[in-house]
């Protein structure tokens, strides 16, 4: 493929945004993509793919580049690793590809540089998982996050859902033991799909859908989605009621709520209100659901594979301040859950201390609740990394 300058260009500026000045990858390229209207798919392929690539395995990029702000030589390894011609170019005229390939070879026996992971969570992840099952998920997490749709039940059915998609041309695959989950066979941009704009489909990961059937709401029933943020789960819960019953979407960040009023109006939904969470939200809601979700904000080790600047953002203090706020939402709503009612408190984490351990803190703490069951989904089986705990009040 013939190289132009200006993309290679933009691939350097737009990682050194991302690795000097601590913005987000996806907000990086949208930003980017915005300045630039005039690229074509195939301009903007190139240019996602690279940067999220390089995001995804920068610490062996830069070991191979011998620098970690040389973002024009990072870019080249790329090239090399890809099978690109790296041009001819002043920026790269001392790009050796026989040298790259041959020390890439070296540090396969030296896995936290190959598999690109800051030393201090290589070790965090094998302290909690074990050796075996943490090199495990740190491989796999590098791999490429498949994209997986919802079909909308309040909408349509999967089989008039997947005959329209044929229609288009689009393929899908079907997502074992998921009811209305399905993967496209080839990637697409399919948030400018008619069908998304009518409220078909939302694009939700397989084991996020398996919170919201975790969660097992009854139709009729009141349920609270306290940490709801733009409301994905929110959208499902309200699918699996069929519309019936009462959905309460709590967030704090009131520009996430007006974000989860557009879906619901998108999605045919109306039995949910949306409410920003202030210090007279406890007392009104208190012992009033049947089901209280607490989908808490975690590290995000689950769902790397859809962000993998969160490798390199992560701290253990981060971590450690996380997990502060996860026992006190754990604290501060349980209170809203009735007497017989259900705590489900779920991750897009991997770690033990992000999951089980804290729930075993709040059932030490709070003898009025108990455990009913759990699950975790691990990115080796195929999707994102989620926890999900079920807790009854006696």
């Amino acid at each position: 493929m013939k190289l132009y300058r200006n993309l290679v260009n933009s691939v350097a500026e737009t990682l050194q945004e991302i690795f000097v000045k601590n913005r987000y990858a996806d907000k990086a390229i949208e930003r980017l993509f915005k300045q630039n209207p005039k690229w074509g798919s195939r301009d903007r392929r190139f240019i996602a793919e690279a940067i999220y690539d390089i995001v995804r395995n920068y610490r062996l990029y830069s070991e191979l580049a011998k620098s970690e702000k040389n973002f024009w030589f990072i870019t080249a390894v790329w090239l090399v690793i890809k099978e690109i011609e790296v041009p001819a170019w002043q920026e790269f005229q001392h790009v050796d590809p026989a040298a790259i390939l041959k020390t890439k070879e070296r540090l396969k026996t030296n896995l936290p540089v190959y598999e690109s992971y800051p030393d201090w969570l290589w070790e965090l992840g094998t302290k909690e998982l074990g050796k075996e099952t943490w090199e495990k998920e740190a491989i796999s997490m590098n791999c490429l996050a498949s994209v997986v749709l919802r079909i909308n039940t309040l909408k349509t059915n999967k089989e008039k859902f997947i005959a329209a998609f044929k229609e288009q041309n689009i393929l899908l695959k079907e997502v074992e033991n998921s009811e209305n989950a399905v993967e496209l066979v080839k990637r697409e941009n399919i948030f400018q799909n008619a069908l998304f704009k009518e409220g078909w489909f939302e694009v939700q990961d397989a084991g996020s859908q398996k919170i919201s059937e975790f969660v097992n709401p009854s139709p009729g029933s009141m349920v609270i989605d306290a940490c709801a943020g733009a409301g994905g789960k929110t959208l499902h819960l309200a699918a699996l009621m069929n519309n019936k019953g009462k959905i309460i979407s709590m967030d704090v960040e009131d520009w996430k709520l007006e974000e989860l009023r557009k879906r619901c109006n998108r999605a045919g939904v109306f039995n949910v209100e949306a409410i920003l969470v202030d210090e007279k939200t406890f007392q009104k809601f208190e012992m009033k659901a049947d089901k209280v979700l607490l989908d808490v904000p975690c590290s995000g080790l689950g769902v790397i594979k859809r962000n993998p600047d969160a490798k390199w953002k992560l701290s253990v203090e981060v971590i450690e301040k996380t997990k502060a706020l996860q026992q006190k939402i754990l604290a501060d709503f349980s209170g809203m859950v009735k007497q017989g009612g259900s705590l489900i408190y779920s991750t897009c984490s991997i770690l033990p201390s992000e999951n089980k351990e804290q729930v075993e803190k709040f059932l030490r703490k709070n003898t009025n609740f108990e455990f009913v069951k759990e699950e975790s989904l691990l990115p080796s089986e195929g999707y994102d990394g989620f926890y999900m705990c079920e807790l009854k009040r006696k």
